[in-house]
């Protein structure tokens, strides 16, 4: 089941590329969690899991997952990722080791 999602945009010479986020619901599986994710990139969609031990952790992990896609990508070094408005962060959570790369309002949290 869905449960959230947010368009990135990607500032292009032909006007705005949207970039889908989807996240689903956490799964218990047999040992643990899952909480599938999907980013529509321009080049092909992701689709990825995040696994936890509980739900909670599953989801948070997937909304990292998330944050650490959109930090690493070529779009965000190029600086033409952007979300509300260019500078000001994606709004997700990534792992401490990518903190470095946090912009505008997600250097704050």
């Amino acid at each position: 089941m869905l449960i959230a999602t947010r368009i990135l945009k990607l500032r292009r010479p032909t006007g705005d590329s949207g970039i889908p986020i989807r996240i689903y619901a956490p799964e218990q599986r047999e040992v643990d969690w899952a909480c599938r994710l999907e980013v529509g990139w321009p080049d092909g969609m992701l689709e990825m899991a995040a696994r936890g031990i509980d739900a909670v952790q599953a989801l948070h992990l997937a909304l990292q997952l998330v944050g650490a896609q959109a930090y690493a990508s070529a779009h965000h070094a190029s600086g033409k990722l952007m979300w509300l408005e260019p500078g000001r962060g994606y709004g997700f959570p990534v792992t401490n080791n990518l903190r470095d790369l946090l912009v505008g309002e997600d250097k704050k949290l």
